[in-house]
């Protein structure tokens, strides 16, 4: 074995150790809201899930997500991406049982708040039934729309790259309707902002 792979080798493991250390005494948090990590992660999982149904569509980063159409908590049909052709949308999965998004429903809030009529479009989608959503709006309410879909192998986030259904899940659409980005688990207070521009 030459020096120079020697040294590779010893560079790599100190990495590698480096990178344990860092989650044992941090825990997984910092290393999930990098993108490094969401990329990871998503990687992962993508690799650990079945196969969508056939003919199912599904977005894949860079690639224009699959036309969906659902319904609003209002009643009214709610088409992504076409009703914001044009805006960049920020779209989060969620459900009324799931803590972390609990958590999170404020600051997105606060930034949908903060985007004016030309800016990011936050669009929540509740995987989960209309009573419930309600009555959970009513202690904790937004100001952007919220769809129902109902959880299983072809809802709105197994065709937004979440095949295993893990919530929250949020994804970045770019105006043009493209996949940009996607983020497993709950933003922390000022996260979003950072994450939209990045």
């Amino acid at each position: 074995m030459s020096a120079t792979t020697r040294i590779l080798l010893v560079a790599v493991a100190a990495g590698g150790l480096g990178v344990i250390a860092g989650l044992w005494s941090n825990g997984p948090g910092p290393l999930l809201r990098s993108e490094v990590g969401q990329r990871a992660l998503q990687t992962a999982m993508e690799a650990t899930a079945p196969p969508p149904p056939a003919g199912l569509a599904v977005a894949r980063r860079g690639e224009a997500i699959p036309a969906l159409q659902l319904t609003g908590l209002d009643g009214r049909p709610l088409r992504l991406p076409a009703d914001y052709a044009g805006r960049p949308i920020l779209i989060n999965l969620w459900a009324s049982w799931c803590g972390p998004c609990i958590e999170e429903m404020p600051e997105l809030d606060r930034f949908a708040a903060s985007q004016g009529a030309n800016g990011t479009q936050v669009v929540g989608i509740a995987l989960d039934d209309a009573a419930s959503v309600q009555a959970f709006l009513q202690r904790i309410p937004v100001g952007y729309p919220i769809a129902l879909d109902h959880a299983g192998p072809r809802d709105a986030g197994v065709q937004l790259g979440n095949p295993k259904g893990v919530l929250p899940y949020t994804v970045l659409i770019s105006a043009d309707g493209r996949l940009l980005k996607q983020k497993i688990g709950p933003f922390t207070h000022g996260e979003i902002d950072d994450w939209v521009a990045d």
